[in-house]
């Protein structure tokens, strides 16, 4: 399960591992998840370092990710001795939004476009690259998150002779995504709601 956006190329980003285990043991210590070893102190999250991999996790990311869950530990309130209090679980309602946008998220991982049909299609590169953002953007784990408005808006180069992802099917999946974007309720609000997108078609 990819957390965070990958670099793309031969660019080297933080080891996947390593941060997933972090991000795992943080959500545990803040009562989002199952607890997995000792709780995680703000001090341990400024100090960790990670080994870095080819087309691992893109820095900036992870990052800015680390900085809230920093701002989520300092801020838990604490009981009468003086130790932290691990939160309840979350409400019911907040709690199936969170799982279906993960569901979302790892879907968006798994979908398989068929090749471009007559040697024509979307360049392979830069439509994976720009999942990996919606990715981020379901996930809560970006600081420039995507807009329902920039998904339906999206352009990617057309390659010929050579692998390239069926234009139609990445069109119509892209238009799935930025309904479910315009309905997201991060924070309990409606910032990804984009009331002026209309219905601008995907040209070359």
């Amino acid at each position: 399960m990819n957390r965070f956006p990958r670099v793309l190329g031969i660019r080297r980003g933080y080891d996947p591992g390593q941060v997933d285990l972090l991000v795992r043991r943080i959500e545990g210590t803040l009562g989002r998840g199952v607890p997995e070893g000792e709780p995680v102190t703000a001090d341990e999250i400024r100090d960790a370092r990670f080994r870095t991999r080819l087309g691992g996790y893109n820095e900036v990311a992870v990052d800015f990710a680390l900085e809230a869950f920093i701002v989520a530990i300092e801020t838990r309130p604490t009981g009468t001795d003086g130790r932290p209090v691990v939160p309840a679980r979350r409400a019911a309602p907040e709690e199936l939004e969170r799982e279906e946008h993960e569901d979302r998220a790892a879907r968006v991982e798994r979908v398989a476009f068929r090749p471009g049909r007559l040697g024509m299609g979307y360049n392979e590169d830069e439509v994976d690259a720009f999942l990996d953002r919606i990715v981020a953007t379901l996930r809560g784990t970006t600081d420039t998150p995507l807009t329902p408005s920039d998904v339906r808006e999206a352009r990617f180069a057309t390659v010929m002779l050579r692998p390239g992802y069926a234009i139609a099917e990445v069109d119509e999946f892209l238009d799935e995504l930025a309904g479910v974007l315009e309905h997201r309720r991060p924070g309990g609000d409606d910032a990804f709601r984009d009331p002026s997108a209309g219905d601008a078609s995907r040209g070359l």
